[in-house]
């Protein structure tokens, strides 16, 4: 086992996404379903895994097949799973979809009576590991009970913004207890992140901004060096701190299912992070990506090789 620093080091949500091989029917009627390893942070793992980079995640599973199914499909992708111990009498998530292209794609997460991965504990992490690595990149749902809550607030201090360090505001209201404010620990957050990356509703969530440019100035505020909002249709704005204004195009695409290309996104946000590329070829390439991935089935099965990124683009 290598004793090599991790490029990328990912934290969160892990569990099994269950999605019907026929598109536009619904779940009552759907007769037979695709198995997939999910959720974001696994999928971003597996998207920067695709891309070269030596990839870990820190999370957990129940202590069942479908545990056992994830750890081995995250070895399969060239993601390290020393971190995603069992955590006993959990089961592991199940997460059912229905795709409706091409913008509807009902999510109904089950996690009862609670996520493993909600159990990391902060006596459980890597610190020294999590300082060495590249990148980190954690997730808004991370935040939403404890011990995970602070185990993540305590990754990130750990990492003391020493490197491009990703806040993922992955704005996921059912995953939350109602009644809950997730904005306190979303602003705790963002002083200790580098980078905040999101949709313009979970911009609005963590900023009250609802305009993506005074959304992008908001999350700046709030303590990040580079602010990254997806526009959907729209493209993509970023603002850095210097206050140089990016923004690209979307890539046209015939959308099959669009859950997995904010993970792709995100893998290759990563990656160009990484590499220091200029921010317009970063986010340039972060969008082929997604749009490869949206043009299929499968979410982390689907995360693109650079080489389908770069004929996509050279196409353009």
């Amino acid at each position: 086992m290598s004793t090599d620093p991790f490029e990328v080091i990912t934290m969160g949500r892990i569990g099994v996404d269950l999605y019907p091989l026929r598109t536009g029917v619904p779940l009552a009627e759907a007769e037979t379903f695709g198995k997939f390893l999910g959720g974001s942070p696994a999928n971003v793992a597996v998207a920067a895994a695709r891309l070269g980079r030596r990839t870990a995640l820190v999370t957990r599973t129940g202590a069942d097949p479908f545990g056992d199914y994830l750890r081995s499909e995250l070895r399969g992708f060239g993601v390290d799973d020393r971190w995603a111990a069992p955590v006993p009498g959990l089961p592991t998530p199940v997460t059912f979809c229905e795709i409706f292209p091409p913008d509807h794609f009902p999510l109904y997460f089950y996690r009862f009576p609670k996520a493993p991965d909600l159990e990391i504990h902060t006596d459980s992490l890597d610190l020294d590991a999590l300082r060495a690595a590249g990148l980190l990149w954690m997730t808004g749902t991370g935040l939403s009970a404890e011990p995970s809550r602070t185990a993540t607030l305590d990754a990130l201090a750990a990492r003391d913004r020493s490197g491009p360090t990703v806040f993922d505001l992955d704005w996921r209201p059912t995953l939350w207890e109602k009644g809950e404010d997730p904005v306190p620990h979303y602003a705790r957050a963002l002083r200790l992140a580098t980078v905040a990356v999101g949709n313009q509703e979970e911009c609005a969530v963590a900023t009250g901004e609802t305009e993506p440019l005074a959304a992008a100035r908001a999350l700046l505020d709030a303590g990040v060096e580079l602010a990254v909002v997806k526009r959907g249709p729209d493209g993509v704005l970023a603002l850095d701190r210097a206050g140089t204004l990016t923004e690209v195009p979307p890539v046209p695409v015939d959308v099959v299912n669009g859950l997995g290309a904010g993970d792709a996104f995100g893998g290759s946000l990563c990656h160009g992070l990484l590499a220091a590329w200029p921010l317009e070829r970063t986010l340039r390439y972060a969008n082929a990506a997604g749009a490869i991935v949206a043009s299929r089935l499968a979410c982390s099965s689907a995360m693109p090789r650079p080489a389908e990124i770069e004929e996509l683009l050279s196409c353009r």
